[in-house]
């Protein structure tokens, strides 16, 4: 099966969207404020959430994966334009995390502080999923991923396969990220975790710089082909 489609396609589409996915959604840093948002519940319920933030992120880079370039292309946005404004989003998204990290681990930790009395079903899918987990930043980089899809159909198959199996693993990662929150904190610490951030913030200001590469080129490309002629 893979032989047909093509195993590199899918090597290459899986490392390039789990080093995007990964670098915006960044399960250990992510994982260190889960634990002190969770502080004053259980380690079962800690677990519980954890379980159902990880089925609900994965669902919701999928969608995002799968359906978010094709609704937008529904609205007349090409294809091309997609990727650079795509690419740029994320490249700029990544520059900010790379220059003030703190003031984004801030607003996030703000926006996913539960409200009294509210339960698990409640929190594991708003706030701590939306916005907290994946937010609008991995949404853009999941749309962006979607919209830097080859067109042949063999290339396409094998795209949407690594970008899938990337976008699970990295749910795979929030689960055992968030339900070993405690232990991560002992054993990274703060310090370790900001030089992580920075680190995924640089690969992912490299993903968004690509994507609007690959934008341009299918904008010019054309154009300077039909100069040659």
């Amino acid at each position: 099966m893979l032989a047909s489609i093509g195993f590199e396609t899918v090597l290459t589409s899986f490392l390039l969207a789990l080093s995007g996915l990964f670098s915006i959604v960044n399960p250990v840093g992510s994982a260190l404020m889960f634990a002190q948002i969770t502080a004053d519940r259980s380690q079962a319920e800690r677990a519980e959430l954890s379980r159902r933030i990880g089925f609900y992120a994965a669902l919701v880079m999928l969608a995002a994966l799968w359906a978010g370039a094709p609704i937008l292309n529904f609205f007349g946005v090409s294809l091309a334009a997609l990727r650079i404004a795509g690419g740029l989003f994320v490249a700029a998204f990544a520059w900010t995390l790379l220059n003030a990290p703190e003031t984004r681990e801030a607003r996030k930790h703000a926006e996913a502080e539960p409200e009294a009395g509210e339960n698990l079903a409640e929190v594991a899918f708003f706030p701590l999923t939306l916005p907290f987990t994946t937010g609008p930043g991995t949404i853009a980089v999941a749309i962006a991923l979607g919209a830097n899809r080859p067109s042949e159909p063999g290339d396409l198959a094998g795209f949407f396969i690594g970008a899938s199996l990337a976008a699970m693993a990295i749910a795979g990662m929030i689960r055992l990220a968030y339900g070993s929150a405690d232990r991560l904190v002992t054993l990274i610490g703060p310090v370790r975790a900001r030089v992580l951030g920075r680190l995924s913030a640089f690969l992912l200001l490299c993903v968004g710089t690509q994507i609007t590469v690959n934008g341009v080129s299918d904008v010019l490309g054309p154009l300077i082909a039909s100069q040659r002629v």
